[in-house]
This record gives structure tokens, C-alpha cells and sequence, in this order.
């Protein structure tokens, strides 16, 4: 009996994906059709559909799902505590100090190894 009830739903699902993807296919083929419209008239025309097919595809179980995820997703953003601008000026500061340390530490490794390999293979430089 569980396999009855279950049937119009994937029934349903498929016909609302299936409605998503000819509203895809249109917005596509429909602007090459109507290229000669003018491009305003071609771009209200995709962003309508466009919000047809987010509808649609909001109202299957994936599209719920994500908008679920979406909405906790914005909670946890919300949550954080982002850093003010003097903190941010002072980590980017101290990141490129120390990234300009670390690259004159191996522009002096690179040296002495240059000077090395030099001194054994006899090479004059």
C-alpha cells in the first residue's frame, strides 16, 4: 500500500523537474529563436522564466530541502562574529610581514644552496 502512496509523489516530482527543464530549454532555444528582439525584451523575457522554474523547482523535495539548508545555513551567518576593520588591518598586515620574512629567509637559502652546488660542481659565477 506504501508503494501506491509513494507513486503520484515520484509521479509529481518528475513532472515538476521535467516542467523546470523545458523552462531551461526554452529560455535557450527561445533566445536564439527571438534573437532579433531586442535584447531587454530577450532578458526580461529569461529572467521571468527563470523565476517560474526556481518556483517550480523550490516546490519538489530537493527544492525544499535546499531551501531548508539555505535558511539554516543563513541562522549559522548570522551567528559569526566577523572581525572589525583595525583587526582585519593588523592580520593582513602581520600575514604580509610574515610572508616577506619567510621569502627573504629563502631567497637566502636559495643562495646558499646556489653557492653550494657552484662550489662542488666547480662552476665559476
Amino acid at each position: 500500500m506504501s508503494s501506491r502512496a509513494e507513486s503520484p509523489s515520484k509521479v509529481m516530482e518528475w513532472l515538476k523537474w521535467s516542467v523546470v527543464m523545458l523552462l531551461l530549454v526554452g529560455m535557450v532555444g527561445g533566445n536564439y529563436y527571438y534573437a532579433e528582439f531586442s535584447l531587454l525584451a530577450r532578458v526580461l523575457a529569461i529572467l521571468a522564466a527563470s523565476v517560474v522554474a526556481i518556483f517550480v523547482a523550490l516546490t519538489t523535495v530537493k527544492g525544499d530541502a535546499f531551501n531548508r539548508l539555505r535558511k539554516e545555513a543563513w541562522v549559522e551567518v548570522r551567528k559569526v562574529v566577523w572581525p572589525t576593520r583595525q583587526e582585519t588591518l593588523q592580520t593582513t598586515l602581520i600575514v604580509m610581514a610574515v610572508v616577506f620574512v619567510v621569502a627573504l629567509i629563502l631567497w637566502g637559502v636559495d643562495g646558499l644552496l646556489g653557492m653550494g652546488i657552484s662550489w662542488v660542481i666547480g662552476a665559476k659565477g
